[in-house]
């Protein structure tokens, strides 16, 4: 039976469960006497009776007690009390492997830094004499001092080795284990250990092969629908070449995976300490992407001899002078393979886009000291990118057809710059765009906002009223059309059709025209789409960047999807893959999966972090309960794209869904008592507003005092008193009396308002618009829309009041919460801003992405949404000749 919270051990105090081991559960505790965290691990009651498990689990404590390593989790004590057996071990922070692959595969960086890791901890145990048999996933902790081996309950010491080169020592009987007693997890079991032969170390190479293949691909080496199935791979099948799945894998890294995981163990490592030092050697060696298994060398053009040396360039830093060569070759060409390497850019980039001359790449990022991101440029060759002025919060970059201007979106406008110099112009509205193309007439056709049931429209490069050229079909579920792409005509371009809410059976790509209402199914895909000279297209589905031939004049594809790159950073809330593509044979892609993970964290008002409130996943839209005990926050599938409500109780530190619908549902919002919750869904073809019992218990009910047209509907707060509901419709503030079911417009006119918020009297109302250009703070009476007052001078969003709204916050553009001393009696009066600390909060991408921070009553405690750093993603990944392959088909 578990132990409840509060049981003592000892001096040992249980705070939480944390799970199951091998041989026992896993609890939280406190040492009462050195004031610190810990684990314990019980063996369980049903089993106690059982000799040989209690023999095993007194094994573990001698064990681990003998294993003194940094990659090995430390024993501290053991113990026994009224019939409970338990082990004291060191509390490990961080994330087991099995989780961190849930979320998609590892760098090559990191998969060589934990992977020699366990190596070093298999090999200190290997020379005490001991095999771990169930090294796994879920069996690896990662922390921020690197990888920690856990859970030795299925050990086994061996003889005393002969020669710890060989390993080949036999493991003496044991009434433990009975001879031919298979113990393990089956996916990662060495052939050996399948067919229930004796072990040393080199099975423990085997499975650590195993790990270091999933780590890589993000897929298990054995897979099988039964244990049976699973065995007959691991006995008679190759896992598929790593270089098939991860085209940047060295081919040193293959070949050190696949000599562990050998069928022969006289063919594998010999021991764990030869595979930690490949492992090293092969990271030391250089960037580790720079020799891929797939194009070990470039072959040029030219005759001059200096360029002999030029194959092996690629396997560092590209020099400008070797990239000109490439790009200005001669008409005699040698057989050429693609070349690989990483930009110099100082992030990782959330989307580009290739200049014409395919030498050139705009791409949106930010630096690690920088809130916003911003347009920087990056020539092939360059030691480093720079960064264009004025651009900040820059998305979706696209080039004119000279190459001589950028257009992207930012602060809720179609922009564009000149890259020789001059101020940002401003197209037209764009609220959130999704994408655009422009071509050599000077029209740009693009998505101004990612709203539901909507199309592609159509505007002119010096700007004006945009017009719409196409709308989502409803009847084969497409509730948005985005990123759009022109081909060589001009006049033709692609997109796609898209359903952002819940389903992707939908999503394929199309082909539109300008002058008339032609749509031509073109291939399915659940991500943007390019056409690339002399005539393929290149688009995302199933986690993969597939390549196939298209001809652009019939507008249909031919011949085999090839697949090209996998593993690339993926939206699935806008269905967005960070990809571009030149016509000379360039591919810019940004390589990296869990681009959107975060936590909620709390920090006081010095931005000190004062304790984590969850564990990381894809959260969005932080709503504090009234009494600050439970937070309400949407939380995204990545596989289905789906999105949910969930609640959080601190106390109970229990997540609890709250909406089962395959659509978005989102925004969550509470009521003053704390039993309610309001939210959107667009489960109805657009973002409609719900209300649902906080507990669970009550069906969702839409609120439909305001249903006339398909425009998407944002909750943004709800009154103390309950009658009133603020909430954005379209690009306008209204207001709904919640009792008489009426709604009205409040806010109208220039700009887009946002995140209306009631002061706590309710005569005021707090709002972010970016009517003088961008989004600033301002203050208005309530009911009525009475006077204007700016609170913020220099960009803000997300306005929220203190408790006795006697100060405000918000967020800065540069990432800073802001504080302003308010008063609020018969007038409004804000005293000047003053930051607070710097926030790292989770980057918005969706229009349902609104709210990323709330702050307790009393204005001394924030919860953000805050970015988890990801160390795993690289720079954007170039590769030159990318359809070398396809040439050869």
């Amino acid at each position: 039976m578990p132990l409840s919270l509060g049981t003592k051990l000892g001096p040992y105090e249980i705070l939480a469960p944390l799970g199951e081991g091998g041989m026992g559960e896993v609890y939280r505790a406190k040492d009462t006497r050195l004031d610190r965290t810990v684990a314990i691990k019980i063996l369980p009651a049903n089993i106690s009776g059982d000799p040989a498990a209690k023999q095993r689990f007194e094994r573990e404590a001698k064990t681990i007690s003998s294993l003194n390593h940094p990659h090995i989790c430390v024993l501290y004590d053991v113990g026994h009390q009224e019939g409970v057996d338990y082990l004291v071990m060191e509390c490990v922070e961080g994330e087991t492997l099995a989780n961190r692959l849930e979320k998609g595969a590892l760098s090559l960086e990191q998969t060589l830094k934990y992977g020699a890791q366990i190596a070093e901890a298999l090999d200190k145990a290997h020379r005490s004499a001991i095999v771990h048999r169930d090294l796994k996933p879920g069996n690896i902790m990662l922390t921020s001092s690197g990888a920690k081996l856990l859970d030795f309950g299925l050990a086994k010491e061996t003889s005393p080795l002969a020669s710890l080169a060989t390993m080949t020592a036999v493991t003496p009987k044991s009434p433990v284990t009975q001879q031919g007693t298979i113990v393990g997890t089956f996916q990662y079991m060495s052939p050996e250990q399948v067919e229930g032969k004796e072990l040393d170390g080199r099975s423990d190479i085997f499975s650590l092969g195993a790990v270091l293949y999933e780590m890589l691909t993000g897929k298990p080496a054995f897979e099988g629908k039964t244990q049976l199935s699973v065995a007959s791979a691991i006995l008679e099948r190759e896992p598929a070449p790593l270089s098939s799945l991860k085209p940047l894998t060295p081919a040193t890294l293959e070949r050190a995976i696949r000599r562990c995981l050998a069928k022969d163990r006289e063919d594998r490592w010999q021991t764990a300490r030869d595979l930690a030092i490949e492992l090293k050697w092969i990271a030391e060696s250089g960037n580790p992407a720079s020799v891929p298994a797939r194009a070990t060398h470039v072959e040029l053009w030219g005759k001059s001899s200096w360029l002999a040396w030029l194959p092996w360039a690629l396997c560092g830093l590209l020099t400008a002078g070797f990239v000109a060569g490439m790009m200005l070759r001669p008409a005699a060409k040698a057989s050429v393979q693609s070349g690989y390497f990483y930009a110099q850019l100082p992030f990782a980039a959330q989307s580009m886009a290739v200049a014409p001359d395919g030498r050139t790449v705009a791409v949106v990022g930010k630096q690690e000291s920088e809130r916003a991101n911003a347009l920087w440029l990056y020539e092939l060759g360059a030691r480093r990118g720079k960064s264009l002025p004025d651009t900040d919060g820059a998305t979706f970059p696209f080039w004119s057809p000279d190459g001589k201007s950028v257009g992207f979106f930012a602060d809720g406008k179609l922009k564009k710059l000149d890259i020789a110099g001059g101020p940002v112009q401003v197209i037209c509205e764009a609220p959130s765009g999704r994408g655009g193309t422009w071509n050599k007439d000077g029209v740009i056709v693009f998505t101004p906002s990612g709203q539901l049931a909507d199309g592609l429209y159509r505007v002119s490069a010096g700007g004006g009223a945009a017009t719409r050229i196409t709308m989502a079909d409803a009847s084969r579920g497409e509730d948005n059309h985005r990123w759009p792409s022109f081909l060589p005509d001009q006049k033709h371009f692609l997109y796609l059709a898209a359903n952002v809410s819940g389903q992707t059976e939908p999503d394929a790509i199309y082909a539109g025209a300008l002058d008339s209402n032609e749509k031509k199914f073109v291939v399915k895909a659940t991500g943007n789409a390019v056409y690339a000279a002399p005539g393929y297209l290149l688009f995302y589905r199933n986690k993969t960047l597939f390549a196939q031939h298209f001809d652009a004049a019939k507008l249909e594809v031919s011949g085999e999807a090839i697949p090209t790159l996998t593993d690339l950073a993926f939206l699935p809330r806008i269905v967005h893959v960070a990809f571009a593509a030149s016509d000379t044979g360039l591919l810019a892609a940004q390589t990296g999966s869990g681009v959107s993970i975060s936590r909620l964290v709390w920090y006081d008002r010095k931005g000190n972090e004062i304790g984590a409130a969850s564990r990381p996943d894809y959260y969005s839209n932080v709503a504090l309960r009234p009494d600050g005990k439970m937070v309400a926050v949407d939380k995204t599938d990545q596989e289905n794209t789906n999105a949910d409500v969930w609640t959080y109780d601190f106390q109970r530190d229990a997540m609890k869904r709250i909406t089962f619908d395959p659509a978005i549902d989102a925004m969550p919002v509470w009521n003053a008592d704390g039993m309610r919750l309001l939210f959107t869904s667009s489960r109805g073809k657009s973002f409609s507003l719900y209300t649902k019992n906080a507990d669970g218990a009550q069906e969702e009910k839409v609120l439909d005092f305001d249903t006339a047209d398909k425009v998407d509907r944002y909750p943004s707060d709800w009154s103390r008193d309950g009658k009133y509901v603020l909430y954005t419709r379209g690009t306008e503030l209204w207001v709904a009396a919640v009792p008489e079911m009426k709604a009205r417009a409040f806010l109208t006119g220039a700009g887009t308002p946002r995140n209306g918020q009631f002061s706590p009297d309710g005569k005021w109302v707090a709002y972010a618009s970016n009517e003088s250009g961008k989004f600033e703070i301002y203050v208005t009476s309530f009911p009525e829309a009475r006077g204007k007052w700016q609170v913020s001078n220099t960009g803000g969003n997300q306005p929220r009041w203190r408790g006795d709204g006697q100060e405000m916050f918000y967020l800065a553009p540069d990432g800073k919460m802001m504080a302003v001393p308010v008063s609020t009696g018969a007038n409004f009066d804000a005293g000047a801003p003053a930051a607070l600390f710097l926030t790292h909060a989770r980057e918005f991408f969706a229009t349902s992405e609104q709210v990323s921070y709330d702050v307790t009553r009393d204005g001394q405690r924030f919860l953000i949404n805050t970015q988890v750093k990801n160390a795993d993603r690289q720079p954007m990944t170039v590769i030159l000749n990318w359809d070398a392959e396809m040439k050869k088909k």
